[in-house]
């Protein structure tokens, strides 16, 4: 087969086409350094190919402070950058890359360039508070936790989390207290929305002449959080004596959890000991 002039000028033709095609899309993301963060006002998502983002010491220096230095993540991979400034108020947020292509790490500090410390380091999802006013950076990178490649199809969003509403608890005026080994029981109800758990934990204490005895016990649930009412009940085993008839000074915590944040409600009241069962 006999090439012409024509046939030569034009395959180099194409050939300096395919090159210049290639290293366009060889080209770094703009959010590939610490400089070029891309700011972002929640709610924010982005889609970006990672394929050809860099690593670099502004990502050592934040990678080593994760888990308190202990355990950095091996390996800070096609990263990118984003900056995230608080307005006047605080917020919960979420980052989350599940739905990229590959397996993501999320890393989040605060301070400057140079001497950032991270506040939250995970994978997948990872969430924290944006305090009024304060500025935060956020690395994605390829955690290389698949054996290889380097970064793919990012797919990040930042978004507020909305705190659960506080429990509604109550105590009942009446517990009882068994005669036989001193313990006590005291009960109410309790009412939560969107959340996952529920945990009450109750403090209670009762002078009995120059002693005071103290108890202290807990009650969880999980999946009850549906706005409507429920019981919960706690039994005390009692420490320097025994619980009797009488007044009992209870102290309760309730700590609700969803799926990011928990909150928590406190009550004093006192509960009047009857005989029970024993």
């Amino acid at each position: 087969m006999r090439f012409t002039r024509f046939g030569i000028a034009q395959w180099t033709a194409a050939l300096l086409v395919w090159m210049a095609s290639g290293s366009a899309l060889a080209a770094p993301p703009s959010n590939d350094v610490f400089n070029g963060a891309t700011p972002v006002t929640v709610p924010f998502r982005d889609v970006l190919d990672t394929t050809e983002a860099t690593t670099d010491g502004d990502d050592a220096q934040l990678n080593a402070t994760c888990h308190g230095g202990a355990l950095p993540f091996a390996h800070t991979d096609a990263s990118v950058w984003y900056v995230i400034r608080g307005t006047d108020h605080d917020v919960n947020v979420a980052v989350n890359v599940l739905d990229s292509s590959y397996t993501a790490a999320v890393l989040v500090g605060t301070r400057s360039r140079g001497s950032l410390q991270a506040i939250n380091c995970g994978i997948g999802v990872v969430t924290f508070t944006v305090a009024a006013h304060a500025t935060y950076y956020v690395l994605v990178a390829d955690d290389q936790f698949d054996g290889g490649g380097n970064g793919g199809l990012l797919d990040v969003s930042f978004t507020e989390i909305p705190l659960p509403p506080p429990a509604d608890i109550t105590v009942n005026q009446f517990g009882t207290v068994n005669v036989q080994t001193g313990g006590a029981t005291v009960s109410g109800t309790y009412t939560c929305s969107n959340d996952n758990t529920i945990l009450v934990e109750v403090d209670a204490s009762q002078n009995i002449g120059r002693f005071t005895i103290t108890g202290n016990g807990i009650f969880a649930q999980f999946g009850t959080c549906d706005g409507a009412p429920h019981s919960w009940s706690v039994d005390l085993s009692p420490t320097g004596g025994r619980f009797a008839r009488g007044n009992l000074k209870t102290s309760i915590t309730a700590f609700t959890c969803g799926p990011f944040e928990c909150g928590d409600v406190f009550s004093e009241q006192t509960v009047q000991l009857r005989d029970g069962p024993p």
